[in-house]
């Protein structure tokens, strides 16, 4: 199977690349103190070093249990399982459904593609309209699809974030059918104006419903959870046991302890908003002065613009431009068009942002 582009250029790179590849949060933000203690506090417990149950560290099933019923969503502990990253969720879920149909975004995450190739999953992909997958050609899909893996919230790679309305027009089609909604939500807060309703609220007992601390905590931290219906979840349990047994119980209790108070994650989820979003602008200020030829469109959330360059190979492009030190992920590598790039403008200082672009206006342009 071929290796994840991004996690290969990674090991392709220097410390002087600039890297706009991976889906990386700005490490200047991670809470490390706050952690530390945490770590501290979790270590005092000898039963932190021991063997935790497979469905997770039970006071940590609770608080991420409570943060849905406070978004409206009502869950108890049961409905979540505690796994390593929302990536083995998601694993997790296509080996129970092994070589089923699934129905999905174009283009779409480049890790979730890997998993459904590696789990011989019927791939089918719908394009995406601004507000959303394309609901005529997903409506007609429903009936021949097992699964549906959406990325409602700031779409990796497109960035787009579905209406309010297409959410409940999509909730609505999967009602009256028999497919069963994989909602990837790793973004979902790191919104720069609202929160929006998942589409698996409206779909408690038919959805998967994809978290992770990676995005906005820690990414090392490697903690992910699937909330589900008791009844879907269950026959989960036994495929996470065989892959590693559970989460790291360590890990765990240091999120929790992190958690516990109250108000610390949410305070650092408002810092992280307002940070990116002035990231955000910056970059498109950048794009705009450097590579005013790459179309675009402002992303309300999440880590990622994507755009295109008409008629430019960005497979070839993106070859060129490691050679001059700057790297990022071609369409091509999501499923998109061969003249798309995903751009990456979280994990970059604003300096390194001016400079990777000029970088790549050099290499488009030589002269």
């Amino acid at each position: 199977m071929k290796r994840s582009f991004i996690r290969e250029i990674l090991e392709h790179t220097s410390s002087d690349t600039i890297s706009f590849a991976g889906g990386l949060p700005d490490v200047s933000l991670f809470p490390r103190e706050v952690l530390q203690s945490a770590a501290h506090t979790a270590l005092q417990n000898a039963e932190s070093l021991q063997y935790g149950t497979s469905t997770g560290y039970a006071p940590l099933k609770e608080q991420i249990a409570g943060h849905y019923c406070n978004r409206g969503f009502p869950t108890t502990p049961e409905n979540i399982l505690i796994t390593s990253g929302s990536q083995q969720g998601l694993d997790i879920i296509c080996r129970y459904h092994y070589g089923a149909s699934i129905t999905i975004e174009k283009p779409s995450y480049l890790g979730a593609l890997n998993i459904f190739k590696l789990n011989s999953m019927e791939v089918h992909s719908i394009p995406l309209a601004e507000d959303g997958i394309e609901l005529e050609t997903f409506r007609k899909r429903l009936d021949k699809s097992k699964l549906a893996y959406l990325i409602p919230d700031f779409q990796n790679p497109s960035g787009r974030c579905y209406s309010d309305e297409h959410r409940k027009k999509i909730a609505q089609m999967l009602e009256t059918s028999q497919t069963l909604l994989i909602e990837d939500a790793p973004y979902s807060e790191l919104y720069f104006h609202a929160p929006h309703k998942s589409i698996s609220q409206m779909l408690p007992k038919q959805s998967y419903h994809l978290g992770s601390f990676s995005k906005v905590l820690s990414p090392a931290l490697r903690v992910g959870w699937i909330r589900a219906d008791v009844e879907l979840l269950t026959p989960l349990i036994a495929y996470k046991e065989a892959m590693d047994l559970h989460t790291s119980g360590i890990t765990q209790r240091m999120v929790w302890e992190y958690l516990k108070d109250g108000t610390s994650f949410e305070k650092h989820l408002q810092t992280l908003r307002v940070a990116y979003q002035e990231k955000m602008h910056y970059f498109c200020q950048q794009l705009d002065l450097h590579l005013p030829s790459f179309e675009y469109t402002q992303p309300k959330g999440g880590m990622f613009i994507y755009g295109c360059f008409r008629g430019v190979d960005t497979r070839a492009l993106v070859q060129e431009c490691l050679v001059k030190g700057i790297v990022f992920v071609p369409g091509a590598e999501f499923g998109g068009a061969n003249d798309e790039i995903r751009f990456n403008f979280t994990h970059s200082s604003f300096e390194e942002i001016a400079e990777g672009l000029k970088r790549i206006k050099s290499v488009l342009s030589p002269n």
